[in-house]
C-alpha cells in the first residue's frame, strides 16, 4: 500500500513542482529564465524559490561581476535526493492505479 503521507507537500505545489524539474533537468537557471519559462510573476516566483531554500533544496548564486547582477538557483544535495523520492513515489502511484 501506498503511504500517501510520504508525499512531499513543499515540493507538491504546482509551482514548486514546475521549478524542481526545470532546474533537475537543467541543472542551474537564471531568474529572468525561469521566469520566463515558467511565466510567473517576479513576486510569485521569488516567494516559491525562497519556500524551496527555505527547505534546503534550493541554493542561490549571486553574480555581480557584470554590468547587472545575475542571480542562478540550483538544486542542492538534499533538494535533488529530496525530487528523486517524490518522483518515485508518483510512479509508484501510477504502477498502483493501472490495471494490470
Amino acid at each position: 500500500m501506498i503511504d500517501f503521507g510520504q508525499i512531499d507537500k513543499v515540493i507538491h505545489e504546482k509551482a514548486r513542482l514546475s521549478i524542481m524539474t526545470l532546474l533537475a533537468g537543467r541543472g542551474e537557471w537564471a531568474f529572468q529564465d525561469l521566469k520566463a519559462e515558467l511565466t510567473m510573476s517576479d513576486g510569485n516566483l521569488i516567494t516559491h524559490l525562497r519556500t524551496l531554500g527555505q527547505a534546503g533544496y534550493v541554493k542561490e548564486s549571486r553574480d555581480e561581476s557584470g554590468t547587472r547582477p545575475r542571480t542562478t538557483y540550483a538544486l542542492t544535495t538534499k533538494g535533488r535526493k529530496a525530487f528523486q523520492q517524490y518522483v518515485d513515489l508518483l510512479e509508484a502511484i501510477v504502477k498502483a492505479a493501472r490495471p494490470e
